[in-house]
């Protein structure tokens, strides 16, 4: 009898330990906590959670407290996290295909918010840009809603009017956008451009709508232009290791999880926090001037330096630039 209570008790706790057990999947962002980052792993987390029944468990490891920006894809690789954010253009050249979809103007036809761009690359990630994110499982990309130009007092709805002045810009794009136009690019860091504003260090900056109110702008800003010129891409990757050692239903429930439906569930969020950019600027008395079709085309016309350039550096790699261009703008 004792020897069968004994046998029973050490089952019932092998029972309870097995269900008890749990996965922890530590995820580094460089962002700020505040940031649409955290908030959606976090609540993509909690159903991860769910779904699984506590065998999967998300930490976040936000403000870069793992490693700076140009180091999130590294830290997965190398086993310091499962997953990270990555700001595709923190280190330039070595996503050099996906930076194309940040290009000026470049957008698919269906629309140029941040729910249609983060789906439309999350479907053509795996055809052409897996091989970009080596020893990683793409969980979604996400594409940021298009950078504005917001003026201290420079009304834009001639465009010519932006020559010979200097604007804040971040990125090698930007930098040949803005000289595009015949202004002078000036690297400001984000949370000082207000600052550089308002003593006229610059006499504008670029930046997506949600941004401007974090930063906050409008008190610097007489004029913002839209549409907006280009966006920067970003991307949820996992290591492909660890995914491989997780069980087959723990496999199934993160697919079932990610993919495009999860980029367009986020892209969305990042359209919400545009949108309340936005109205923040024009409650702040800033002046939206939004650009006729015939002036789009002209802006186009001279950014297609660029964007061919740009096609053309990734081609001579032996990548399929042209062809990623055409899927993504379809």
């Amino acid at each position: 009898m004792n020897i069968k209570m004994i046998a029973a008790a050490s089952a019932l706790a092998l029972m309870a330990g097995t269900a008890g057990a749990e996965t922890v999947l530590r995820a580094s962002t460089f962002l700020p906590p505040n940031h649409t980052w955290n908030h959606a792993i976090e609540e993509w987390g909690q159903e991860l959670t769910e779904k699984s029944g506590g065998e999967l468990r998300v930490e976040i490891y936000p403000a870069g407290q793992l490693g700076p920006p140009p180091r999130q894809f590294d830290l997965v690789t190398s086993g310091a996290a499962e997953m990270a954010v990555i700001l595709h253009g923190a280190t330039p050249g070595r996503f050099a295909m996906t930076e194309l979809a940040g290009l000026p103007l470049v957008t698919p036809s269906a629309g140029n918010t941040s729910q249609i761009m983060s789906r439309r690359l999350t479907e053509i990630a795996p055809d052409f840009l897996a091989e970009e994110h080596p020893g990683t499982k793409i969980l979604w990309m996400a594409v940021t809603p298009p950078l504005k130009f917001h003026l201290a007092d420079t009304d834009p709805t001639d465009p010519a009017a932006l020559e010979g002045k200097r604007i804040r810009y971040a990125g090698t794009v930007w930098q040949q956008i803005i000289e595009a136009m015949g202004a002078s690019p000036v690297p400001v860091p984000p949370a000082e451009a207000a600052d550089a504003m308002s003593k006229g260090v610059v006499d504008g900056a670029t930046f997506p709508y949600e941004a401007t109110q974090s930063f906050d702008l409008a008190p610097v800003t007489k004029f913002s232009m839209e549409p907006g010129i280009a966006s920067a891409t970003f991307a949820l990757v996992m290591s492909q290791s660890f995914f491989d050692g997780l069980s087959p239903e723990l496999q199934a429930i993160i697919d079932e999880t990610t993919g495009p439906e999860r980029a367009d569930w986020y892209g969305a969020k990042w359209d919400e926090g545009e949108a309340a950019g936005r109205q923040y600027m024009v409650d702040g008395g800033v002046t939206i001037v939004t650009l006729d079709p015939a002036q789009v085309d002209e802006l186009r016309a001279e950014y297609a330096p660029i964007v061919e350039g740009a096609i053309a550096a990734v081609a001579g790699g032996g990548k399929p630039a042209q062809e990623f261009v055409d899927a993504y703008t379809q």
